[in-house]
């Protein structure tokens, strides 16, 4: 198909008709929904950025340095389910490697796609810049190896091999796959047949011994509680969670990492499990538990809160993408939705009625609008201001271990790298949430030293329309890392110090239109954002939350630094 741009017509295929190796890419992913495509261009990837610029339904979204895009990526698959990301040999790749390792290690399926030198200098191993100056131009593939599912180099002929086997890995596997194609071979046509894939398939007998373990260690249990994880959002299955918890009339609870993945405002949830940080309540549910249901379990030190979790593998039925695990039994070649889609028919129902939810943001108390921001009452004013859809965006810091413990009203999608938790996270991740859904409200959460690394893609953000409501908390430094160094005192801690920033003015350096409050009271951060709920419409709003006390945290942070200098302390 052909498309006019700037009075020239472009098409998607050589002058004989036949599909380019570039075109099939893009092609490929814009079947799978990607419309955007992140990254920066460079010498060795022009062809990709040019064939691009050329095919109508899916354009480039240039992001101001690789590891940002990776970071946007990351998010844009969050929200859409499949990403992908385009840098330059070496010295492009190699940038982005921070965030590509993220998404493996959260399981987010990004196709990162690397533009190298041209083929016949690599065959003839040629010193080229952006190279090591070794002729070793399968280097930086190896370097991808362990945090991508799968690795190809691109040519003609295996393309129509490699590009659908890929992005099949990617989805089934939920993480990122590499590609790398040369220069000269981006607009080179196409000389193979596309191969039939095999999907991956449940073992139906294995399923039969699952499901007969599963219904003879739920039959007897007086308690069963389902815990929703991680690799529910990535694989999901929130509806099938949903299911499994109203079909067997059972109380559901989240973790720190999977929060998200089971509707908050739903009657069967009672609140987040964080070990002992969280609510001794929903603690005490969860571990006296007869039988607890875990689906997409990650057993990290994050979800079972630096091992003060007491979770008995005896009593657990653990569901993950493809297997699943019964009183330490496993069972594999099992699908996850299969088996919670079983647990759900087996027609068992439990007696005790569902405990009333807590929610330690439910206090109900009259704010005083004249007090300082503290994090005792800005987090119940944020619960509040929630909104049905909201894309929360949290970064690594005090904002994610406060934000955690909301409740978020249903629809609501919660983005935060829980595993990972790379400073600087959140902000490129915003612009990928805006670019995959602009029509929903994405609030940004991010702290004063996190936004300084990766500050740029407010300018990106401005420049492609996208309009957020961006909340920065200014306490003056590096307050997660003030808790977690507890070894030595505050004052001698200059390192967690940063410079003070204008965060207000910072829209002007980018030459972008912009709303912007500094805020200093609970009264005044709910009146910035009403006036940026009204502003939003047209720009992006940014609201900065000055904050008296520089080891101001949530309780959860506060918990948790405690627990971890008495482990220290033997």
């Amino acid at each position: 198909m052909a498309k006019v741009i700037m009075g020239k017509v472009r098409s998607n295929t050589q002058g004989d008709g036949r599909a380019t190796l570039g075109t099939y890419l893009f092609d490929c992913l814009k079947k799978e929904g990607v419309t955007e495509v992140f990254g920066v261009p460079g010498d060795y990837n022009f062809t990709l950025f040019d064939t691009l610029q050329q095919c109508e339904g899916i354009k480039a979204v240039p992001t101001r340095n690789e590891l940002n895009g990776g970071y946007a990526a990351d998010g844009y698959a969050r929200v859409k389910g499949l990403a992908a990301l385009i840098t330059t040999f070496g010295v492009g790749e190699l940038s982005a490697a921070n965030a590509i390792a993220g998404a493996y290690s959260e399981n987010i399926p990004i196709i990162h796609i690397v533009g190298s030198p041209k083929s016949e200098k690599q065959k003839q191993h040629k010193f080229m810049h952006h190279t090591l100056m070794d002729g070793d131009y399968d280097a930086f593939r190896r370097v991808f190896e362990p945090i991508s599912a799968y690795t190809a180099v691109l040519t003609p002929s295996n393309a129509m091999a490699e590009i659908p086997k890929a992005i099949s890995i990617a989805k089934r596997t939920k993480k990122p796959v590499y590609l790398s194609v040369a220069l000269d071979l981006v607009q080179q046509p196409l000389s193979t047949k596309v191969p039939k894939l095999e999907q991956a398939k449940t073992s139906e007998s294995s399923l039969r011994s699952a499901s007969k373990q599963a219904r003879k260690m739920l039959k007897p249990a007086k308690q069963v509680v389902l815990l929703s994880d991680a690799k529910v959002k990535s694989w999901g299955w929130e509806s099938l969670v949903r299911e499994v918890a109203e079909k067997m009339q059972i109380p559901a609870a989240s973790t720190t990492m999977g929060k998200g993945g089971f509707d908050e405002s739903h009657p069967n949830h009672i609140g987040m499990y964080g070990g002992a940080f969280g609510s001794k309540k929903v603690q005490e549910v969860v571990e006296s538990a007869d039988c607890l249901i875990v689906a997409g379990f990650v057993p990290s030190d994050v979800n079972l809160a630096n091992e003060t979790a007491q979770l008995n593998p005896k009593k657990m039925i653990i569901v993950q993408p493809e297997s699943v695990t019964i009183g330490g039994q496993e069972y594999k070649d099992i699908l996850g939705e299969d088996m919670l889609r079983e647990l759900s028919a087996l027609g068992l129902t439990a007696e005790p009625p569902i405990p009333a939810a807590d929610r330690p943001y439910n206090s109900g108390t009259q704010l005083d609008g004249s007090h300082p921001l503290t994090a005792q009452e800005y987090y119940p004013l944020i619960q509040r201001l929630l909104q049905p859809g909201d894309i929360v965006i949290a970064e690594t810091g005090t904002f994610a271990y406060g934000l955690s413990q909301t409740q978020l009203p249903q629809g609501a999608t919660y983005i935060a790298q829980g595993g990972w938790q790379s400073i600087g996270y959140a902000t490129p991740a915003a612009l990928g949430a805006c670019m995959a859904a602009p029509k929903r409200r994405v609030l940004l959460f991010t702290g004063d030293g996190s936004l300084q690394l990766t500050v740029q893609e407010l300018s990106s953000m401005m420049e492609y329309g996208c309009k957020p409501i961006v909340f920065v908390l200014n306490n003056g430094g590096y307050t997660i890392e003030k808790y977690l160094n507890f070894r030595v005192p505050v004052e001698d801690q200059p390192y967690n110090e940063i410079p003070g920033w204008n965060y207000t003015k910072l829209v002007e350096a980018f030459g972008g239109n912009a709303h912007t409050e500094q805020v200093r009271t609970i009264g005044e951060l709910a009146r910035a954002f009403h006036d940026s709920e009204l502003q939003r419409t047209d720009k992006l709003c940014l609201i900065e939350m000055i904050v008296p006390d520089d080891m101001d945290a949530p309780e959860y942070l506060k918990l948790m630094s405690d627990e971890l200098e008495k482990q220290e302390k033997g």
